[in-house]
């Protein structure tokens, strides 16, 4: 694993951590066919993100070209190459949440945040994305927030419900 670590080119304490980890993860699927995925879903969790060295690190470890790495990343929207908030904001824009008001949620976030979609706010507490369905039509508009489904949201509410995450 240090062969590895040693590939962490200007790393952090912290940095070399977490490839530390990587590499851990990267030895427990290496020889698991179609396991790109699963590694790079667990090296987002470990990082936060995968940006180009953490790429570089996991293609170089598993003797792949860059290409397939960054091409499997940019293809999937769960992946991020740039770092994160704290918590995920989605707002649903399928068609019930679009006519029931979806879109003046999106504006209205935006103003509240200071941000625009597939942003994150400054101090790192949230990551604003579209969905286009959650699921919940019969209750648009609708949004979540990480895990949490939110139903008949209106403008009005925006402020009381992104306050219990600075709360928190």
């Amino acid at each position: 694993m240090s062969d590895k670590i040693a590939k962490c080119t200007g790393c952090t304490q912290k940095d070399e951590k977490k490839y530390g980890e990587i590499a851990d993860i990267i030895d427990l699927y290496k020889d698991k066919e179609g396991s790109l995925i699963q590694i790079l879903h667990l090296a987002q969790e470990v990082y936060g993100y995968l940006p180009l060295d953490v790429q570089k690190f996991i293609a170089s470890s598993l003797q792949i070209p860059l290409s397939e790495v960054s091409g499997v990343i940019t293809f999937y929207s769960f992946f991020s190459t740039t770092p994160r908030g704290e918590h995920t904001i989605r707002v649903c824009l399928g068609t019930a949440c679009y006519v029931r008001g979806g879109k003046k949620l999106v504006e209205r976030l935006q103003d509240i945040l200071g941000i625009q979609i597939g942003e994150t706010t400054e101090d790192a507490k949230f990551t604003f994305e579209i969905a286009r369905c959650i699921g919940a039509c019969g209750l648009a508009p609708a949004m979540m927030i990480d895990k949490v489904v939110y139903k008949q949201v209106n403008v009005n509410k925006l402020e009381s419900i992104i306050s219990k995450y600075y709360e928190s």
